[in-house]
């Protein structure tokens, strides 16, 4: 018999939406509580913690900062909380409500860990679909809008935005008045595989204690294997997928940074540099933003015996998309936006890549052209 405690995460930048998605659930699913911290008391040095039902407060309580970080305070005070309610026997599901810009990815594995006495069973981000471009188009550091989980957060609203809204498989939509069909038709194209439901929707309860796979959902963010949008064109929104198998000349890709950060609302991906052929890079822009990472070695670059600890869904997405020259190394960007200029995009990004006369001078002449990338990869 399921003993367990059953967990839905409840995030999303968009405070009066999640607010309404919590009280929906706390007034549909008999014996559910919600639990929420307030991370905007931080400056005075703590944490404020609310626990509530569908009655209004039940209690609330302080969690001091721990290493001067919110978020930390969180991650200690939140578990005992939930396994108090699991020890009490007396919730059918608890509601975590997160703060504006905590993430829900780092909150869900927290809570995944103690599966022993709790159990994820979704992770929803609400959505106001008219605050879902001012959002997304938001180059401000959280800290600037009060919003950093501590002194040393350095994320934008855009970023963090971005990623509330990719992680969760549910989508809950709070529409206003405000909201039109372009707000609509850019939510679809951004996370097209997410479940949309609507706030008055009778399945939202269903969702909240569908199951959630947290393996899963953490592989489908990796760069290697992330499930990205696929072209779409709908009521002047446009998404378009830009694959190819030749490496970028670093120097050229450098220099055309920053046309490609601003070309659209949101743009990911991976990508490899003819400098560094063996890496595979992240690509992930928003707000006129734009973070390059590297994502570790390209399956093409290990040797066989090191195949066998590899995640099985990464060895899948690989042999995908194997090419019999340079394996899994490929230039896979994913460019979605109002407006979006397809043809001066395409145009653009291919000529970022090696010539002809380049790419046959092979791999040994790549690695000694400048390494533009060396800064922005901290090398």
């Amino acid at each position: 018999m399921e003993r367990r405690l059953p967990v839905a995460i409840v995030g999303g930048l968009h405070s009066e939406a999640r607010t309404a998605v919590v009280e929906k659930l706390l007034a549909t699913v008999p014996g559910s509580v919600a639990l929420h911290h307030d991370l905007a008391t931080a400056v005075q040095g703590t944490v404020v913690r609310t626990v509530r039902d569908a009655a209004g407060v039940r209690s609330t309580g302080d969690a001091p900062l721990v290493n001067d970080c919110a978020c930390c305070a969180l991650r200690v005070d939140l578990v005992p909380e939930l396994e108090r309610l699991a020890d009490g026997g007396l919730a059918r599901l608890a509601i975590v409500e997160l703060w504006d810009s905590v993430e829900p990815k780092a909150m869900t594995e927290v809570v995944a860990a103690h599966g022993d006495r709790l159990r994820v069973t979704s992770v929803i981000t609400a959505v106001d679909p008219a605050l879902l471009l001012p959002c997304l188009a938001n180059g401000d550091d959280l800290t600037d809008v009060g919003l950093a989980a501590a002194a040393t957060d350095r994320r934008t609203v855009a970023d963090t935005w971005a990623r509330q809204l990719e992680y969760a498989p549910v989508l809950v939509v709070v529409d206003g008045d405000d909201a039109d069909e372009e707000d609509r038709a850019l939510l679809a194209q951004l996370h097209p595989t997410a479940r949309q439901v609507a706030v008055d929707d009778g399945c939202l309860a269903a969702a909240a204690l569908a199951g959630f796979d947290v393996e899963a959902a953490a592989a489908a963010q990796h760069p290697a294997c992330a499930l990205l949008p696929q072209e779409a064109d709908e009521c002047g929104v446009g998404t378009h997928v830009w694959h190819r198998r030749r490496p970028f000349h670093p120097e050229r890709l450098y220099a055309a940074l920053e046309d490609l950060t601003c070309a659209a609302a949101r743009s990911r991906g991976r990508f490899w540099l003819a400098d560094r052929p063996d890496t595979l890079l992240a690509w992930d822009a928003a707000g006129g933003a734009l973070c390059v990472e590297s994502a570790g070695p390209w399956l093409a670059s290990l040797p066989d015996a090191a195949w066998d600890m590899v995640p099985p869904l990464r060895r899948a997405a690989a042999a995908l998309d194997w090419h019999p020259e340079h394996g899994d190394c490929c230039q896979h960007l994913v460019f979605t936006s109002p407006g979006l200029d397809r043809e001066g995009l395409v145009e653009l990004l291919d000529s970022c890549l090696l010539t002809d006369a380049e790419y046959a001078g092979g791999r040994e002449a790549w690695k000694r052209l400048p390494p533009a990338f060396d800064s922005l990869l901290e090398v």
